[in-house]
């Protein structure tokens, strides 16, 4: 009895977390129905079921980086069904992640949420998740973001006003533009600048300089860079960014090789722009260890594992004095809306990975002014608006 007891004071403190929030203003007969809800499904005998299915989403416009290009991205979509009520989550798996189709499937296939009857108990839930085995980021993000929505429409709020965030006090989001000729990099300006009010632009290779001035020719927005480790001499790196700002450039992702933090903290100190970790950053435990060599962290989750530790890398690195943005691979809304539920007072922004796909199969997280505003529904805020046909073991 102490320990169903425990259980349901736990359940019932998430809520209170949404009732304590300013952004969130809730009637009695809405408390009571929240609460009611909390009551209904801890008494439920329902286990979780978790199911999934592999999607490929389809590039608008070939998109290269230093390194590689490629039109499509594979995700696994997921579900968790619980009493009724189901959450969505998804994996993203860009080649360099290191995450394949099967290799997620293969992982969820060992998830066994049996042993939990209560879908708001996300702590318990993901380190038991964490610990099937080592890596696999991107499944457990598919797992901890159904996991989230499931458990915010049981509670019956969008996870924004449970953190206590206001959903426009966010920063604008960029728009990347990736490495191309000269006549395709202008086209997609023009297509993105009366849209974003700043962009971001791949380099790291023999003609960022010629990119830049192609952007130019056709917007003076802000841009951001993103040199996905391209340059390797520290001298010729600053002697960039030092052009980079005259050119309107506020700040600068990944610079150098992700182990190479000696010549990239020097770099740091140097810089007349912030430097932000990318590659050099995975989960939380990097933090600590990248302060002082980086001004600030891009935090993703789909190499993170999820909402739950995107959180606690918020809070960390603000708490150490650095920047914090929040990025994204190219996802589906799903993952996207579940970043924008957490993103508020973040410094930089880069969300754009819905708006780069032609086959979206949810509604969710919208562009307005610039800024990727989360839905006020329940949970991530996620409605699919197409049929996925889930399996499961």
């Amino acid at each position: 009895m102490d320990k169903e007891r425990r259980r349901f004071i736990r359940s019932a403190a998430i809520a209170a977390v949404a009732f304590a929030s300013p952004e969130f203003s809730i009637n009695s007969a809405a408390k009571n129905n929240m609460l009611f809800s909390i009551n209904k499904h801890h008494n439920s005998s329902s286990k979780m079921k978790l199911s999934w299915t592999p999607y490929n989403l389809q590039l608008k416009h070939t998109f290269t980086i230093s390194g590689f290009s490629r039109t499509t991205t594979p995700v696994v979509l997921t579900e968790i069904e619980y009493d009724g009520v189901v959450g969505y989550g998804e994996a993203s798996l860009p080649p360099y992640l290191g995450e394949s189709q099967a290799s997620v499937i293969d992982f969820l296939k060992r998830v066994d949420l049996s042993g939990f009857n209560d879908p708001t108990h996300i702590e318990d839930i993901v380190h038991y998740v964490d610990s099937i085995a080592i890596n696999n980021t991107a499944a457990k993000a598919a797992v901890d973001i159904a996991l989230h929505d499931l458990a915010g429409k049981i509670i019956g709020a969008p996870w924004y006003k449970m953190y206590g965030f206001d959903k426009r006090d966010v920063p604008d989001t960029t728009f990347t533009i990736g490495i191309d000729t000269d006549e395709v990099v202008r086209e997609k300006t023009i297509e993105a600048k009366d849209q974003f009010n700043i962009l971001k632009v791949k380099v790291g290779g023999p003609d960022d300089k010629r990119m830049i001035n192609a952007i130019r020719s056709v917007t003076d927005l802000p841009l951001s860079v993103d040199a996905n480790q391209g340059w390797t001499d520290r001298h010729e790196a600053l002697d960039m960014i030092y052009w980079l700002k005259e050119q309107g450039v506020v700040m600068v992702e990944q610079p150098m090789p992700k182990n190479d933090l000696d010549n990239i903290s020097r770099l740091t100190e140097m810089s007349p722009l912030p430097i932000f970790a990318d590659e050099s950053l995975q989960r939380l435990s990097d933090i600590e260890r990248l302060k002082g060599v980086f001004s600030g962290v891009n935090i993703k989750l789909m190499k993170c594992t999820g909402m739950h530790e995107a959180l606690k890398m918020r809070n960390m690195a603000k708490a150490l004095g650095m920047k914090v943005m929040m990025g994204c691979m190219t996802e589906t809304s799903c993952a996207i809306s579940a970043a924008s539920q957490l993103y508020s007072g973040m410094d930089f922004a880069d969300l754009d990975g819905a708006l780069l796909i032609g086959n979206d199969c949810f509604d969710g997280a919208k562009l307005e002014g610039g800024k990727i505003i989360a839905s006020d529904l329940p949970g991530i805020g996620v409605t699919p608006n197409r049929e996925l046909n889930f399996s499961h073991n």
